[in-house]
């Protein structure tokens, strides 16, 4: 981010055709703005980078020096009253509903606010049709779901195509643990129990485990760790939605978010830094465990270096929506890359219940066959 300026510039979220003046959208799936009026195709300059030309900004400079001399971009923006997402949208909208679960919006309290402008955008690439096709089939698939669901269901809210603001994080570590490694071995004890009346003595094999004390350095590579910047969407939904083809981002152009919103960063970079050390966490402790090695390990003490972290700034394309059923709002959201649908959803207490008798029953039914046997 070092080329940034400090001028706020305004997001063009709808963009006029170069031949009649109609107002354009993109295309998902396409690298041009094609007119619904006269039909030409507004294309879209390429990024002169490609992928291994995509830029890493240093972490440690970046907190270093004045965050305002980041480049911002102005949009406008209003807060759900129903699920408190932050909707953008173009100051000329006189009536719109939430991107997020389809409630109408109080216009009247919109405001103007500035947003870091991203580096990198990943354009979508599904369409609002296959986006509903994904849909009705990640619906009819689900497991104990009410009967009727796919019914009441069928028409989803409006359904919104949202970039969705992450941090990507690179970076090195390298981390001195101390702990203990466990080898396993078997013994034959005795044990007494009753058959037919009667006491009787009988042996078995036990494991136990032998305890060794073990110390070392190990090193792991992150790349691109995505860090969501949203403030509106579930974490957990949005991170079953990965992986991202993020080998795929272009540079930022204002033209790929015309006709689509866009929500503004909620996460800071420093607390986003944060929530990335914590998903490297578990590999780091993954990679500690084969280090140790035996068949059982234990952990004490863990003290870990990141060296050179590096960030990138970008938006990810989603489908947005949400169906009401029995008179609850349940949120979806679809990779708008890959089509992976995923969302809230009911369960069917009388189907749980019986899946459950009919557990048991089977149980019941085998404990009695193997008995007679």
């Amino acid at each position: 981010m070092s080329d940034f300026t400090e001028q706020t510039k305004s997001i063009n979220l709808e963009l006029a055709c170069k031949e009649c003046g109609a107002l354009l959208k993109f295309q998902p799936g396409t690298n041009h703005l094609t007119c619904e009026y006269c039909g030409t195709k507004n294309e879209i300059a390429q990024p002169q980078s490609t992928v291994a030309e995509v830029r890493e900004n240093s972490l440690e400079d970046f907190l270093a020096r004045e965050v305002e001399n980041d480049e911002k971009i102005e949009v406008v923006t209003v807060k759900c009253d129903g699920c408190h997402g932050i909707n953008t949208f173009d100051p000329k909208t006189v009536s719109d509903k939430c991107a997020f679960c389809g409630s109408p919006l109080v216009l009247k309290t919109a405001s103007t606010s500035n947003m870091h402008r991203p580096e990198y955008v990943l354009p979508f690439g599904i369409d609002l049709q296959k986006a509903i096709q994904g849909f009705k089939r990640w619906i009819s698939g689900l497991w104990f779901a009410p009967s009727d669901l796919a019914k009441y269901a069928d028409t989803p809210r409006s359904m919104n195509g949202v970039y969705i603001p992450y941090w990507t994080f690179d970076c090195a570590t390298e981390t001195r643990y101390t702990g203990q490694r466990g080898e396993d071995y078997q013994v034959t004890e005795n044990y007494t129990t009753t058959e037919n009346g009667q006491t009787v003595t009988k042996q078995r094999q036990v494991t136990k485990t032998r305890w060794y004390a073990a110390s070392g350095n190990v090193r792991n590579n992150f790349d691109d760790l995505l860090i969501e910047a949203s403030g509106s969407l579930d974490k957990k939904i949005l991170r079953s939605l990965e992986p991202w083809d993020l080998n795929n981002l272009v540079e930022y152009n204002d033209k790929y978010l015309s006709g689509f919103r866009t929500e503004t960063f909620a996460v800071d970079l420093r607390t986003a830094y944060q929530g990335a050390k914590s998903r490297m966490e578990p590999e780091i402790e993954a990679t500690i465990r084969r280090a140790i090695g035996g068949d059982r390990q234990m952990i004490h003490a863990v003290s870990t270096t990141y060296r050179n972290p590096t960030f990138k700034h970008i938006l990810l394309p989603v489908w947005v929506s949400a169906y009401r059923y029995n008179n609850k709002v349940y949120q979806f959201i679809i990779n708008a890359r890959t089509g992976e649908v995923q969302g809230q959803r009911p369960y069917s207490t009388a189907k749980i219940v019986l899946a459950i008798l009919g557990g048991i029953g089977l149980l019941a039914l085998l404990y009695f066959l193997l008995g007679q046997s």
